[in-house]
């Protein structure tokens, strides 16, 4: 067997680092450098210096440090230059960057703690929602700008622009790069929970296109959930982390290998994830034991029951009524109420569900959202009420834009005319 050669290994080895450690060496450097232009560049600087130097002198035994380290010394040589001064490599030894800067590595807790700062800084409230999972997506995850553009639907130059301004708002209002104080952490806390939920929600069941699913997405969502767990243990953190994961257990049973949409009491449970289940009832547990929880861990307590249940008929819906229950009085909503009457359905007919979803388009509420009306159609079928099912199947095509759903719509719709 050929040798491998040792510049080959070296650029490997540079690759994996960024694989693994580019956005904790982004994070510390936007710390040490205040702008996240500048630590962008510093960043992709360092990785030059790699490529340079580690063939030469060797793979530095932390990585990470030696990353950090030379992306502050380029940051802080490139700002000379702009501001007239003389450039530090004319001052030290070009062969010496990274090798000792005490002043860029910190212990390892503060460096964990940036990436926590990260993530609170890109979904500050001073942002809008649709910038905040930008931001997030670009800065806390890596993903480039075309990629997020396509998963929500936005002209790349449109959300480059988002982002831009969202770099520029942080700088000139001086948002603080910092986790926020104990007092502080709910209401922001909140907001990080929804970031991540959205991106999962995105990947989970992708609001259009050709896929039911988009499973970057859903893994990045999860990968934060885990992230948050790790630095900062809150139940509503654990709580969440347990939903996607519970939900994701069932990725594999969604869709036929047609790429046809499978409901979840036709779905062969034995393609299942046990060991992500396993892990989402032990949190979710965990969260519950603490009884600080809210909406997030309720839900992923709905979802547990519906994983533990051996298939669907033995699905206990009386519990599952009564923790939606609980979740609108925790979190009361319209979406919230749908999915209340879906397991009232289940569990006392398709009458009672029925004449809950009735009440919440009579109030106006859901009248644009399209499973409201699908589960409508889908009760009314039940019902034998041809007319009324078919009228409502017609108005949920009307609002789908995704090609798995709009496909069993029409099969649903073409059944009734048999």
């Amino acid at each position: 067997m050929a040798a491998t050669d040792p510049l080959t290994s070296v650029h490997e080895t540079v690759n994996a680092v960024y694989l693994s450690d580019s956005r904790r060496v982004l994070a510390t450097l936007i710390r040490l450098l205040g702008d996240f232009d500048l630590a962008e560049e510093a960043l992709h600087d360092a990785f030059r210096a790699a490529l340079e130097q580690w063939p030469r002198d060797g793979v530095p035994g932390n990585p990470r440090a030696w990353l950090v380290s030379a992306g502050r010394f380029k940051a802080i040589d490139s700002v000379r230059r702009r501001a007239g001064f003389d450039p530090l490599e004319e001052v030290g030894d070009k062969a010496d960057i990274a090798v000792d800067d005490p002043a860029a590595w910190a212990d390892e807790e503060s460096v964990e703690d940036d990436r926590l700062r990260l993530i609170f800084t890109c979904c500050h409230p001073a942002l809008s929602p649709d910038t905040q999972v930008a931001l997030t997506l670009r800065e806390v995850c890596g993903l480039t700008t075309e990629e997020i553009a396509r998963a929500f639907l936005t002209p790349a130059p449109t959300l480059a622009q988002r982002i831009v301004r969202a770099k520029a708002k942080i700088r000139d209002a001086r948002i603080p790069y910092q986790v926020p104080t104990q007092a502080e952490l709910p209401e922001r806390l909140d907001a990080v929970l929804r970031v991540v939920y959205l991106v999962f929600n995105e990947g989970y069941t992708a609001s259009s296109g050709a896929s039911l699913t988009r499973h970057d997405l859903s893994a990045e969502a999860i990968r934060l959930g885990r992230l948050l767990v790790e630095l900062l243990p809150e139940p509503e953190g654990r709580g969440l982390l347990a939903l996607m994961l519970l939900h994701e257990s069932r990725r594999a049973a969604r869709t036929s290998s047609a790429g046809e949409l499978i409901l979840l009491d036709e779905q062969d449970r034995s393609l299942w994830n046990r060991d992500q289940i396993a892990e989402g009832v032990q949190l979710v547990e965990q969260a519950l034991a603490t009884r600080r929880f809210g909406a997030y861990t309720i839900q992923a307590a709905i979802a547990a029951v519906h994983a533990e249940a051996r298939d669907a008929a033995a699905t206990d819906w009386a519990e599952i009524v009564a923790l939606y229950d609980a979740l609108a009085r925790a979190d009361s909503s319209p979406v919230i109420e749908l999915n209340r009457a879906v397991a009232v359905a289940m569990r006392d007919g398709p009458a009672a569900g029925l004449a809950l979803v009735d009440a919440i388009l009579n109030r106006g509420d859901l009248v644009e959202y399209r499973l409201t009306h699908a589960t409508r159609a889908e009760l009314s079928r039940r019902l034998g009420k041809t007319a009324d099912a078919r009228a409502s199947y017609k108005r949920a095509l009307a609002l789908t834009r995704q090609e798995p759903e709009r496909r069993f719509l029409e099969r649903r719709l073409a059944e009734l005319s048999k």
